[in-house]
């Protein structure tokens, strides 16, 4: 859907911009803010009508204070990769990019942690760390493109988050710009700080109560040893049966993947991985720790995936099995431009035990609106990524792909899950919080956001029901009228 709306920005406002960043570093002109009309949620669109791309926090701050005596909303954006409208530039205002603030700033394996900036891509801090014998472990799917300030403001998981945790558990504190230009610092390089858990506050919250522009990240060692394999099941529903028993059998794996029979296609016509065609889904399982004990974690489970259906289980013998493995499931998402030109990822929770209950559901609901649906996800704990496959172009399929999409989170909720576990709540999803949420739950998650943003000109309409979207009605996905 094209938002149509949009604020009037001077030329003396540009000017003071420029003035900031540099003539270069800021854009204006109509072909050059189309890139940045939405993110990868492709239904909404809205351009910015300023660009602006900083290099310091110091010009973070500078914008922001223009942007508030102009009275002009503004907003973060990274690499765009988020997949619920998180950076959509809903009433048009100042979009910040902070994709030139790219510089890891330390290292200290001594006392673990890293310092960087929000325009550090996921991928560059794991490289920077090789042969250390620290990693940081988020690796969200899109760890190649997705910034660790993104991953910062959606509270980002990943396959290796089933053991080690999500972005938050990884965030030892923050640098960030608050809604008036103020420059703050939460947390730091030091376990534990004392006071209110701020930084906890600012992780997940979609950049609606500051932008951050340096963040404190926690090192984690590397395991002795690993062993990572592929189930490959006749159906989805013996694949997910083997996850429960996994589980309940008392192994925590570092990572627990399942890609069903459509991806796997796609995935071996791309990149010629092995995958058997005829297989209804595969799981991607590693195990890591002390090399003692490893073999037998791994003989049991074998002995479940057997157990419930698995026609083969295959072990990655050598590092470059492993990272083939690991390619083929980060690149997932790629392989599906062949088969629809559009998709639409969505991003429930639900526990493991309901996983047969909620992909029963999508295949139910991918006939009632005859949209092709394929799955790929964090199976180990319960986060379904459900991917509609559609073209944006033909309206009525959008409004198949936008009502398939509510009735799946409805059902996620129903199974006491939620609608969202990584990608957040962005604009998409905004009128599901209140399904999640009782209205107190409400009211002091809008006091919080007014305290740091009071006058709500930083990103305004995303996340809360309550927060305003700067004169546009937002409409739920499920009530859209047809595109």
């Amino acid at each position: 859907m094209k938002l149509n709306s949009s604020t009037k920005i001077s030329q003396d406002t540009i000017a003071q911009l420029r003035k900031i960043v540099g003539h270069e570093a800021v854009l204006t002109a109509r072909s050059e803010l189309m890139v940045y009309e939405c993110d990868g949620f492709v239904i909404d669109k809205n351009s910015p009508d300023v660009v602006v791309f900083p290099t310091t926090t110091e010009q973070v701050s500078e914008i922001v204070k223009v942007c508030n005596r102009a009275d002009i909303p503004f907003l973060p954006r990274g690499a765009g990769t988020s997949l619920a409208g998180g950076t959509l530039p809903v009433g048009g205002g100042v979009m910040i990019v902070l994709t030139r603030m790219k510089e890891i700033l330390e290292i200290n394996l001594r006392d673990r942690f890293a310092v960087v900036e929000p325009g550090v891509v996921n991928v560059w801090l794991t490289n920077a760390l090789k042969g250390s014998g620290y990693h940081y472990a988020p690796d969200p799917s899109s760890q190649g493109a997705c910034t660790i300030g993104g991953n910062v403001a959606t509270n980002s998981g990943g396959p290796h988050t089933l053991k080690y945790g999500v972005t938050v558990n990884h965030i030892l504190g923050v640098e960030a710009v608050l809604a008036d230009g103020r420059i703050i610092q939460l947390g730091g390089p030091t376990e534990d700080a004392p006071g209110l858990d701020l930084v906890g506050a600012i992780v997940g919250s979609e950049g609606t109560l500051a932008i951050v522009t340096k963040a404190w990240v926690r090192l984690t060692r590397d395991p002795q040893s690993w062993r990572t394999m592929l189930g490959v099941f006749d159906t989805v529903e013996d694949a997910t049966q083997t996850i429960s028993e996994i589980i309940g059998s008392g192994i925590v794996p570092a990572a627990l993947e399942l890609m069903d029979h459509d991806i796997i296609v796609a995935l071996e016509e791309a990149f010629h991985f092995g995958f058997p065609l005829d297989a209804g889904a595969v799981l991607l399982i590693e195990i890591d720790g002390l090399e003692a004990g490893l073999n037998e974690q791994k003989q049991r489970i074998i002995e479940l995936c057997n157990q419930y259906g698995a026609t083969e289980v295959r072990q990655a013998e050598t590092d470059q099995e492993r990272a083939a493995l690991w390619k083929c499931r980060k690149q997932a998402f790629g392989a599906i431009g062949r088969l629809s030109p559009s998709y639409c990822t969505q991003d429930g929770v639900v526990p493991r035990t309901k996983l047969p209950q909620i992909l029963k559901r999508i295949r139910e609901v991918s006939k009632k609106y005859d949209i092709q649906i394929v799955n790929v996800f964090h199976a180990g704990d319960g986060n379904i990524h459900p991917i509609l496959l559609f073209d944006e172009r033909d309206g009525a399929q959008v409004k198949r792909v936008l009502d398939a999409s509510s009735e799946i989170l409805q059902e996620c909720i129903d199974c006491g899950g939620s609608v969202t576990g990584e990608h957040g709540i962005g604009v998409e999803k905004i009128d599901f919080m209140r399904k999640l949420f009782t209205e107190d739950d409400l009211d002091a998650m809008t006091r919080l956001r007014i305290a740091f943003n009071p006058t709500n000109r930083l990103s305004p309409g995303k996340m809360l029901p309550t927060a305003g979207a700067c004169g546009l009605e937002h409409k739920h996905p499920g009530r859209r009228a047809a595109m």
